[in-house]
Protein backbone atom coordinates (compact mmCIF):
# COMPACT_ATOMS: atom_id res chain seq x y z
CA UNK A 1 0.00 0.00 0.00
CA UNK A 2 1.19 3.50 -0.82
CA UNK A 3 0.70 6.16 1.85
CA UNK A 4 0.14 9.85 1.21
CA UNK A 5 2.29 12.28 3.14
CA UNK A 6 0.16 13.33 6.10
CA UNK A 7 1.27 16.55 7.76
CA UNK A 8 1.63 15.66 11.40
CA UNK A 9 2.68 19.21 12.46
CA UNK A 10 3.28 17.98 16.00
CA UNK A 11 4.67 14.54 16.69
CA UNK A 12 2.16 11.99 17.91
CA UNK A 13 2.76 8.60 19.43
CA UNK A 14 1.06 5.26 19.80
CA UNK A 15 1.46 4.81 23.54
CA UNK A 16 -0.37 1.49 23.62
CA UNK A 17 -2.30 -0.95 21.45
CA UNK A 18 -4.52 -3.92 22.13
CA UNK A 19 -6.27 -6.61 20.13
CA UNK A 20 -8.86 -9.31 20.64
CA UNK A 21 -8.81 -11.85 17.82
CA UNK A 22 -8.90 -15.63 17.40
CA UNK A 23 -9.56 -16.18 21.10
CA UNK A 24 -6.51 -14.19 22.19
CA UNK A 25 -6.24 -10.86 23.99
CA UNK A 26 -2.89 -9.21 23.25
CA UNK A 27 -1.53 -5.93 24.57
CA UNK A 28 1.42 -4.20 22.96
CA UNK A 29 2.02 -7.36 20.95
CA UNK A 30 2.09 -9.74 23.93
CA UNK A 31 -0.68 -12.29 24.55
CA UNK A 32 -2.14 -11.74 28.02
CA UNK A 33 -5.30 -13.86 27.96
CA UNK A 34 -6.77 -16.67 25.90
CA UNK A 35 -10.05 -18.57 25.74
CA UNK A 36 -11.12 -21.40 23.47
CA UNK A 37 -14.81 -21.29 22.65
CA UNK A 38 -17.44 -19.16 20.96
CA UNK A 39 -17.46 -15.36 20.96
CA UNK A 40 -19.94 -14.88 23.84
CA UNK A 41 -17.84 -17.26 25.94
CA UNK A 42 -14.66 -15.37 25.12
CA UNK A 43 -16.21 -12.02 25.99
CA UNK A 44 -17.53 -13.27 29.31
CA UNK A 45 -14.23 -14.94 30.20
CA UNK A 46 -12.28 -11.78 29.33
CA UNK A 47 -14.62 -9.68 31.48
CA UNK A 48 -14.21 -12.06 34.41
CA UNK A 49 -10.43 -12.03 33.90
CA UNK A 50 -10.45 -8.27 34.46
CA UNK A 51 -12.31 -8.79 37.76
CA UNK A 52 -14.60 -5.85 37.12
CA UNK A 53 -17.99 -5.00 38.57
CA UNK A 54 -19.95 -3.29 35.81
CA UNK A 55 -23.46 -4.81 35.60
CA UNK A 56 -24.30 -2.97 32.38
CA UNK A 57 -21.77 -5.15 30.58
CA UNK A 58 -24.20 -8.08 30.59
CA UNK A 59 -26.81 -6.05 28.69
CA UNK A 60 -24.48 -5.03 25.86
CA UNK A 61 -24.44 -6.59 22.41
CA UNK A 62 -21.35 -8.44 21.20
CA UNK A 63 -19.95 -5.47 19.26
CA UNK A 64 -20.16 -3.22 22.31
CA UNK A 65 -18.72 -5.88 24.60
CA UNK A 66 -15.81 -6.41 22.22
CA UNK A 67 -15.00 -2.71 21.95
CA UNK A 68 -15.56 -2.09 25.65
CA UNK A 69 -13.28 -4.95 26.69
CA UNK A 70 -10.54 -4.06 24.22
CA UNK A 71 -10.58 -0.52 25.61
CA UNK A 72 -10.40 -1.81 29.18
CA UNK A 73 -7.33 -3.91 28.40
CA UNK A 74 -5.79 -1.07 26.36
CA UNK A 75 -6.12 1.58 29.06
CA UNK A 76 -5.25 -0.57 32.07
CA UNK A 77 -1.91 0.55 33.53
CA UNK A 78 -1.33 2.66 30.40
CA UNK A 79 -3.67 5.64 30.42
CA UNK A 80 -3.88 8.22 33.18
CA UNK A 81 -7.31 9.90 32.91
CA UNK A 82 -6.10 12.68 35.20
CA UNK A 83 -3.84 13.90 32.40
CA UNK A 84 -6.82 15.10 30.35
CA UNK A 85 -10.17 16.78 30.75
CA UNK A 86 -13.14 14.64 29.59
CA UNK A 87 -13.52 16.65 26.36
CA UNK A 88 -9.83 16.16 25.48
CA UNK A 89 -10.09 12.42 24.75
CA UNK A 90 -11.78 11.26 21.56
CA UNK A 91 -12.75 7.92 20.00
CA UNK A 92 -12.43 7.31 16.25
CA UNK A 93 -13.36 3.80 15.05
CA UNK A 94 -14.13 1.90 11.87
CA UNK A 95 -15.60 -1.43 10.86
CA UNK A 96 -16.93 -3.25 7.82
CA UNK A 97 -20.13 -4.86 9.11
CA UNK A 98 -21.74 -1.88 10.83
CA UNK A 99 -24.34 -3.29 13.28
CA UNK A 100 -25.26 -6.18 10.99
CA UNK A 101 -24.81 -8.76 13.73
CA UNK A 102 -27.61 -7.10 15.71
CA UNK A 103 -29.66 -6.20 12.63
CA UNK A 104 -29.98 -9.88 11.71
CA UNK A 105 -30.86 -10.89 15.28
CA UNK A 106 -33.44 -8.11 15.51
CA UNK A 107 -34.98 -9.12 12.17
CA UNK A 108 -35.34 -12.65 13.44
CA UNK A 109 -36.94 -11.39 16.66
CA UNK A 110 -39.72 -9.50 14.89
CA UNK A 111 -41.05 -12.77 13.50
CA UNK A 112 -42.29 -13.38 17.04
CA UNK A 113 -42.03 -10.35 19.32
CA UNK A 114 -39.66 -7.53 18.42
CA UNK A 115 -36.85 -7.23 20.96
CA UNK A 116 -36.27 -3.67 22.27
CA UNK A 117 -33.01 -4.84 23.88
CA UNK A 118 -31.70 -5.77 20.41
CA UNK A 119 -33.12 -2.69 18.71
CA UNK A 120 -31.10 -0.44 21.03
CA UNK A 121 -27.92 -1.79 19.45
CA UNK A 122 -28.89 -1.55 15.79
CA UNK A 123 -26.58 1.44 15.36
CA UNK A 124 -22.86 0.68 15.08
CA UNK A 125 -21.72 3.76 17.01
CA UNK A 126 -23.40 2.56 20.22
CA UNK A 127 -20.09 0.87 21.03
CA UNK A 128 -18.50 4.33 21.25
CA UNK A 129 -21.22 5.40 23.65
CA UNK A 130 -20.52 2.43 25.92
CA UNK A 131 -16.78 3.17 25.90
CA UNK A 132 -17.32 6.86 26.63
CA UNK A 133 -19.85 6.31 29.39
CA UNK A 134 -17.47 3.94 31.14
CA UNK A 135 -14.46 6.27 30.85
CA UNK A 136 -16.20 9.67 30.97
CA UNK A 137 -14.82 10.64 27.56
CA UNK A 138 -16.57 13.63 25.97
CA UNK A 139 -14.26 14.43 23.05
CA UNK A 140 -14.81 14.01 19.31
CA UNK A 141 -16.36 10.66 18.36
CA UNK A 142 -16.98 8.94 15.03
CA UNK A 143 -17.39 5.46 13.58
CA UNK A 144 -16.78 4.95 9.86
CA UNK A 145 -18.09 2.01 7.82
CA UNK A 146 -15.36 0.82 5.43
CA UNK A 147 -14.92 -2.43 3.47
CA UNK A 148 -11.53 -2.97 5.10
CA UNK A 149 -9.38 -1.26 7.70
CA UNK A 150 -8.00 1.94 6.18
CA UNK A 151 -5.13 3.02 8.38
CA UNK A 152 -4.35 6.06 6.25
CA UNK A 153 -7.88 7.41 6.58
CA UNK A 154 -7.92 6.90 10.35
CA UNK A 155 -4.51 8.55 10.66
CA UNK A 156 -5.76 11.58 8.75
CA UNK A 157 -8.84 11.94 10.97
CA UNK A 158 -6.94 11.55 14.23
CA UNK A 159 -4.06 13.80 13.13
CA UNK A 160 -6.47 16.58 12.18
CA UNK A 161 -8.16 16.47 15.59
CA UNK A 162 -4.89 16.53 17.49
CA UNK A 163 -3.25 19.12 15.22
CA UNK A 164 -6.17 21.50 15.77
CA UNK A 165 -6.15 20.81 19.53
CA UNK A 166 -9.74 19.63 19.30
CA UNK A 167 -8.60 16.70 21.41
CA UNK A 168 -5.32 15.80 23.10
CA UNK A 169 -5.59 12.00 23.10
CA UNK A 170 -7.50 9.49 21.01
CA UNK A 171 -8.51 5.85 21.01
CA UNK A 172 -8.72 4.70 17.42
CA UNK A 173 -8.82 1.54 15.34
CA UNK A 174 -11.19 -1.18 14.20
CA UNK A 175 -13.89 -3.15 16.03
CA UNK A 176 -15.94 -5.57 13.94
CA UNK A 177 -18.36 -8.42 14.66
CA UNK A 178 -20.61 -10.56 12.53
CA UNK A 179 -21.75 -13.81 14.07
CA UNK A 180 -18.54 -15.71 15.02
CA UNK A 181 -16.31 -13.53 12.83
CA UNK A 182 -14.76 -10.80 14.95
CA UNK A 183 -11.67 -8.66 15.36
CA UNK A 184 -10.72 -5.64 17.43
CA UNK A 185 -7.48 -3.68 17.27
CA UNK A 186 -7.32 -0.40 19.17
CA UNK A 187 -4.57 2.19 19.50
CA UNK A 188 -4.03 4.86 22.15
CA UNK A 189 -2.59 7.96 20.47
CA UNK A 190 -1.14 10.82 22.49
CA UNK A 191 1.22 13.75 21.97
CA UNK A 192 3.51 12.65 24.76
CA UNK A 193 6.37 10.23 24.23
CA UNK A 194 6.94 7.31 26.57
CA UNK A 195 9.70 4.74 26.89
CA UNK A 196 7.71 2.20 24.89
CA UNK A 197 5.80 4.45 22.46
CA UNK A 198 6.22 4.47 18.69
CA UNK A 199 5.58 7.28 16.25
CA UNK A 200 1.95 7.38 15.10
CA UNK A 201 1.66 6.65 11.38
CA UNK A 202 -0.52 4.74 8.93
CA UNK A 203 2.37 2.39 8.20
CA UNK A 204 2.79 1.51 11.88
CA UNK A 205 -0.95 1.03 12.36
CA UNK A 206 -1.10 -1.30 9.36
CA UNK A 207 1.92 -3.23 10.60
CA UNK A 208 0.35 -3.75 14.02
CA UNK A 209 -3.12 -4.49 12.64
CA UNK A 210 -1.88 -7.18 10.29
CA UNK A 211 0.56 -8.67 12.80
CA UNK A 212 -2.24 -9.08 15.31
CA UNK A 213 -4.25 -11.18 12.85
Amino acid sequence: MKYNNIKLLTEKYITGFCSIDNGIVAKDGVAIFGHQGDLPGLLLAAYQHLQLSYPKFYKMDNLSKLGWLTTEFLLKNTFNPGDYRPEETGVILANANSSLDDDVKYWESIKDVASPSLFVYTLPNIVIGEICIRNHFKGEQALYIQPEFNAEFITQQVSYLLNKNIIQACICGCIDVFEEDYKAVLFLVEKKKTDTSVVFSAEKMDEIFNKEA
